[in-house]
């Protein structure tokens, strides 16, 4: 399996465990403080948004932007708040939209690129592979709490 493919992979693997957690988790339920299903799902889209966006200027040999410049609470405070107004199928549908985006600007880029340092959104600096640990990860990491919580209060009912 060459290096994208399997980058491709891992994120896959992660959203599988992710899709795996939303068909047991109850939609308006508060999840974290202030953060149902919905709130968690815009943040990773507005993630893998910013990271869309930085692969691609890495791929052109420009400077990407720093969305989380402000810092990472400000910027997933401000990914939620941009879609909070979107009912849960829509933010869903965009969570999936995002991914795919993702997995596109990987798939476009230059192979010369590919393991080359990058500026991530939030302002380190890392590559491609990094990237996409943290993000895999990252969902994983959701998803595993998630299902603990909706486990634990299952047992509390």
């Amino acid at each position: 399996m060459d290096e994208k493919s399997r980058l491709i992979e891992r994120l896959d693997q992660a959203r599988a465990t992710m899709r795996a957690v939303l068909a047991i988790v109850d939609t308006h339920r508060s999840i974290y403080p202030d953060w149902t299903i919905k709130e968690v799902l815009a943040h990773i889209a507005g993630w893998d948004d910013a990271s869309a966006a930085s692969l691609r200027a890495h791929a052109l040999g420009n400077e990407p932007a720093t969305p989380a410049a402000r810092g990472i609470d400000y910027y997933n405070a401000e990914s939620v708040s941009t879609r909070e107004t979107l009912d849960y199928d829509h933010v869903v549908k965009e969570w999936e939209m995002a991914r795919e985006e993702l997995k596109a600007a990987i798939n476009d880029m230059p192979p010369d690129k590919l393991n080359q340092s990058m500026l991530f959104p939030w302002g380190d600096t890392g590559t491609i592979a990094q990237l996409v640990a943290i993000f895999a990860g990252h969902e994983k990491e959701h998803a595993k709490e998630i299902r603990e919580l909706v486990e634990q209060a299952n047992r509390l009912s």
